[in-house]
């Protein structure tokens, strides 16, 4: 059962996704900042994390930035922004995917189910290894086949590419200036 970190604030919205999620199997390690939710990570690392942009502490900016130089997991963010420049701002910095505030409880299962699907173990036909990932157009995974047409294997080579190369980004710390 993979789990996943639900980073947020608002008590309502972490009650409303959580339910949700543990409805559909999932597991969920929530966490009411950035800061908190970095230091969960490294006892109990999640398989997938979801950020609300704006909280106190640490924001979902900030702990994105210090996770990318770290860590490969996929992470989807919340925000309740309408300004297209944030959702551009947040896929440049590593996430994964973006979602607005309010949103479908559906659609933010499905995008979970796809990141998961992304970024698991997975074998199959036309695979490309980057990094961890495995892109694969047939993909074996457990125990059903999902295929891929065309355009969404391409866009998810690129994205492990992407991944890959980001992991590789050597990571200036303060002490080297």
């Amino acid at each position: 059962m993979p789990t996943i970190a639900l980073v947020a604030n608002d008590r309502n919205l972490v009650t409303s996704v959580s339910v949700t999620l543990e409805a559909e199997g999932y597991r969920i390690a929530a966490y009411t900042d950035g800061a908190s939710a970095l230091s969960g990570f490294q006892t109990a690392p999640p398989d997938l994390a979801i950020l609300d942009i704006k909280m106190p502490r640490l924001d979902g900016a900030e702990a994105l930035r210090l996770l990318r130089a770290k860590s490969d997991l996929p992470v989807i963010f919340l925000t309740s922004t309408e300004e297209v420049i944030d959702e551009v701002f947040a896929l440049e910095m590593g996430a994964d995917d973006f979602i607005r505030k309010p949103f479908s409880q559906r659609l933010l299962v499905e995008r979970v189910k796809q990141e998961l699907d992304r970024t698991g173990d997975a074998t199959g036909f036309d695979c490309e290894s980057h990094g961890k990932f495995k892109v694969a157009n047939t993909v074996f995974k457990g125990g059903r086949v999902k295929n891929y047409i065309r355009e969404q294997w391409e866009a998810a080579l690129r994205k492990a590419k992407k991944r890959t190369k980001a992991a590789e980004r050597p990571v200036i710390k303060s002490s080297d200036f």
